[in-house]
């Protein structure tokens, strides 16, 4: 059977591509299963600093595999599947890049919004078109709502409305959107600034983005406190301070960006 999902890895960059044009990149049970198998081999890899999601064809992902769901009893929807991918991009302690040169939706979306930073061509489009065949867009809001102010979230949710990249910059949903041809430059544009990050550093603040806020200001400060020191003594902080104090690039940093 032809692999769906590849992995390459260059210069610390690694690219995991959906590759189901046939069914438009659609998460079939096969496509998950290499999606979650790529993404363990990258996140594991020392060498790897960054991870991008991209893919062939004119769609970027259409969701589940409808002909597979219809087939398929409550307890065996692929759907049940999904949320360790989801929840594998969000806590990747790697930062993950979308490429989007197509349409995504649903679970497309979903993965999208997952990633620590999305780009778009302006000719791509989403929608969230559960609702439209009478399924709920549950699993996915685990990673969307918190892109989305509730207005947008309720109209976009509620109306299944394909909205264009432009729009989906606006509302928070990706980091860009740009035209196609400058879709490449855009994205090494976020890889190599990204890689520039210590490789602990990164993970550590991708944690701390995501972890909840106490109430009181005072209960948040002696965590973060704590955080900070251990990095300003840790080997990596120390690296970067000299490495800044003697006008060069730490030793983390990949030597094509040196």
């Amino acid at each position: 059977m032809d692999e769906l999902v590849h992995l390459a890895v260059d210069r610390g960059i690694a690219t995991i591509t959906l590759d189901s044009p046939h069914n438009r990149n659609a998460l079939s049970a096969q496509l998950r299963k290499e999606l979650r198998e790529h993404l363990t081999a990258a996140i594991a890899d020392d060498g790897v600093r960054v991870i991008v999601l991209d893919h062939t064809g004119t769609v970027f992902c259409a969701g589940m595999d409808l002909k597979e769901s219809r087939s398929a009893d409550a307890e065996k929807q692929g759907v049940l599947e999904f949320p360790a991918i989801l929840e594998q991009i969000w806590t990747s302690p790697k930062p993950v890049v979308a490429k989007v040169a197509g349409p995504a939706r649903a679970g497309g979306v979903g993965m999208v919004a997952a990633c620590d930073i999305a780009v778009a061509a302006e000719t791509a489009t989403f929608a969230f078109s559960e609702v439209r065949i009478g399924v709920v867009p549950a699993v996915i809001s685990v990673t969307v709502l918190p892109r989305l102010n509730p207005r947008q979230a309720h109209e976009l949710f509620l109306t299944g409305e394909t909205f264009d990249a432009r729009r989906a910059a606006e509302i928070g949903l990706i980091n860009s959107a740009v035209t196609a041809d400058a879709l490449d430059a855009e994205v090494r544009r976020y890889t190599d600034m990204l890689a520039l990050g210590g490789p602990r550093a990164l993970a550590a603040t991708k944690a701390m983005l995501s972890s909840q806020r106490p109430s009181k200001m005072s209960e948040a400060f002696d965590p973060m406190l704590k955080l900070s020191a251990e990095h300003f003594a840790g080997e990596e902080g120390r690296e970067g301070m000299r490495a800044f104090s003697e006008k060069r690039k730490p030793a983390w940093v990949p030597d094509a960006l040196k």
